[in-house]
């Protein structure tokens, strides 16, 4: 069986943190591929994160990337037995807005800005992984409401926004091990090559 596994970045780019984590999926029998959504593969620090923020908002944002995802994903389609999608932080957001394509599994890793989404209906098995405490929301409200959806599975770890990133000044490292094993044990899952 042939697997491809997409990685969408956070607001910093496709820096060291995204590059380990394709490292952490692939296998003989898995491709990892992490996509940057930024042009001339930018990457900010950590120290630039409202300036990263404010670049992702005006020059990707959570609407234009979606059609050349959603290509990228369904030609994948055409050559794996199982395509899935992991996408981190605002890349998360984006995951949870392409969780409608007929894929074997999404992974959402704190994308706080999915609490605007919440008219997708992923079709798709969803992993959404959500922080203790997030700044500008109530994270319990949102787990109730994904936890009434169908094929979403919500799982909730103590620390902030970025807690998995062993870079970042909010990684919880007892978070992050727990997180980690939870997303390895869904992309290795058995599904049903004919989702739709």
């Amino acid at each position: 069986m042939k697997r491809k596994i997409f990685i969408l970045h956070e607001i910093y780019g496709v820096n060291d943190f995204i590059k380990k984590q394709a490292a952490t999926y692939s296998t003989a029998n898995t491709t990892v591929e992490y996509i940057s959504l930024y042009s001339e593969n930018t990457v900010f620090t950590y120290e630039q994160e409202q300036e990263a923020y404010g670049y992702f908002i005006n020059e990707v944002g959570f609407d234009a990337p979606l059609k050349k995802l959603s290509n990228k994903l369904l030609e994948a389609r055409t050559t794996y037995d199982e395509v899935l999608l992991i996408g981190f932080s605002v890349g998360a957001t984006l995951a949870w807005r392409l969780s409608t394509l007929p894929l074997q599994g999404i992974v959402c890793v704190y994308g706080s800005r999915i609490r605007q989404y919440l008219e997708v209906i992923p079709s798709c098995p969803t992993l959404v992984i959500l922080p203790s405490h997030e700044k500008s929301f109530d994270v319990l409200e949102l787990k109730k409401t994904l936890d009434t959806l169908p094929a979403v599975h919500t799982k909730q770890y103590n620390g902030q926004h970025g807690f998995m990133d062993y870079y970042n000044p909010n990684y919880c490292h007892e978070s992050f091990l727990q997180a980690q094993g939870d997303i390895s044990q869904f992309t290795n899952q058995k599904r049903s090559r004919r989702t739709k």
